[in-house]
């Protein structure tokens, strides 16, 4: 256990750190195959992460690629344009608007979509409408955190939903299903904690004139007009897909594969470069930490957390509820929400209680936002802004995430009751 938990640690810090430019697939790779040498895993334990995680892995690559062709002809940037002049100038109203559109791109394009596409936009219209550090940052955090709070209707909504989802065989319909109440009260609760957190540094008056009108952004208007039908084309598909219990990746990947041919056709993007700065890291990412997350299953931690799960289904709904999303969150915030994932999947396997299932996704999706290191979106979004100029301490993030995330997560685990 020691030396499985000691490989764990060391892999998700080069994950984190990234010393000397270490990409996080490479890092988790490594760490596979050091648990691999040491007789942690075996090769059959590599087929069965394989199998849990190539579905989930290919969608969310999928779901990236379209968001980068869309994010290439304009249709991010038009969103958070139309946003801004939504507002009228109210700087409360933009407040709120600003994790409305984040919450919609979340769900429809993932958590990590919402940290890689629209967090450097909507930072670039703050400065042009001339805010000041203490209002940027406010509006930056509020973005980040609903990327992940909101993440949770659609299976496809977050990586940690479609390897749940696939483990238990959870249908499309029946995910959403589910999920939708507790998704507008995370979408609710959130805006209004938020709020109460960020307010001060909310201006009552924004000068919205200062910005570009949003049609002069759309770099192609035919392919605009059919991004909107491709969207609610593809939506569609997913639910038929459910009916014949399709693999999600065979969409959401061949869905971008189809639009982003669309687009190279009409010379608005090249395909050549959304291919290549796709996020491929993220297959060797998920394939790695499995498999290194897999040793401490092997070692016997899944059984202890089992035990834990074991006595919360033995007390009322509630307290399983309740019990399971929290221990789920803890986890996460301190190792990472993708091994816990897979951790607390296999755990409650045998427990039998779906609503602890999906408990265990929301403790998942909104836990990690307790730590910087929490989820992968959240590492996303630091390095996003870091790029970009924005730089938000491990104490100044901790300390804004751990008073927002437990009361919203709370409330959000009581409307799965």
């Amino acid at each position: 256990m020691i030396l499985a938990i000691s490989i764990f640690l060391l892999t998700l810090l080069f994950v984190i750190w990234q010393p000397k430019g270490l990409q996080i697939g490479t890092s988790a790779v490594i760490g596979a195959g050091v648990a691999l040498t040491l007789g942690l895993v075996s090769f059959d334990d590599v087929k069965i992460v394989f199998d849990i995680i190539w579905d989930a892995t290919l969608a969310f690559v999928g779901i990236i690629i379209l968001s980068m062709v869309l994010d290439a002809i304009g249709f991010f940037e038009w969103a958070a344009l139309k946003m801004a002049k939504f507002s009228k100038g109210s700087g409360v109203k933009m407040f709120f608007y600003s994790i409305l559109l984040g919450a919609f791109v979340s769900a429809l394009f993932a958590n990590d979509g919402a940290a890689l596409i629209l967090t450097p936009i909507l930072l670039a219209k703050m400065r042009i409408l001339r805010l000041n550090t203490k209002t940027i940052l406010a509006f930056l955090l509020a973005g980040g955190f609903i990327s992940d709070s909101a993440s949770l209707p659609f299976v496809f909504s977050n990586l940690t939903n479609i390897v749940t989802a696939n483990y238990f065989n959870i249908g499309f319909y029946e995910f959403i299903s589910t999920m939708i109440i507790p998704y507008f009260v995370s979408v609710t609760i959130s805006m209004i904690v938020l709020y109460g957190v960020l307010h001060k540094d909310i201006p009552k008056r924004v000068d919205t004139t200062l910005l570009l009108d949003p049609q002069s952004v759309i770099k192609h208007q035919g392919l605009f007009k059919f991004s909107w039908f491709f969207l609610a084309l593809l939506l569609s598909a997913y639910f038929i897909g459910d009916r014949y219990n399709i693999p999600i990746s065979v969409f959401a990947l061949g869905g971008a594969i189809i639009f982003l041919s669309i687009a190279s056709f009409t010379k608005t993007v090249k395909a050549t470069t959304i291919m290549k700065e796709a996020p491929w890291q993220v297959v060797w990412f998920s394939l790695g930490l499995y498999v290194v997350v897999y040793g401490l299953k092997n070692a016997g931690l899944t059984d202890e957390v089992a035990h834990i799960l074991h006595y919360l289904n033995s007390q009322s709904q509630t307290i399983a509820v309740v019990g399971t999303g929290f221990l789920a969150a803890i986890l996460s915030a301190f190792m990472n929400n993708m091994p816990t994932i897979m951790i607390m999947d296999i755990a409650l396997v045998d427990i039998g209680n779906e609503a602890m299932i999906y408990a265990n996704i929301v403790g998942c999706n909104l836990g990690p936002k307790m730590t910087p290191f929490g989820s992968l979106a959240t590492l996303l979004w630091l390095h996003t802004l870091e790029k970009k100029g924005v730089n938000i301490s491990f104490w100044s993030y901790s300390k804004f995430g751990l008073i927002v995330t437990p009361p919203i997560l709370l409330v959000v685990l009581l409307s799965l009751v």
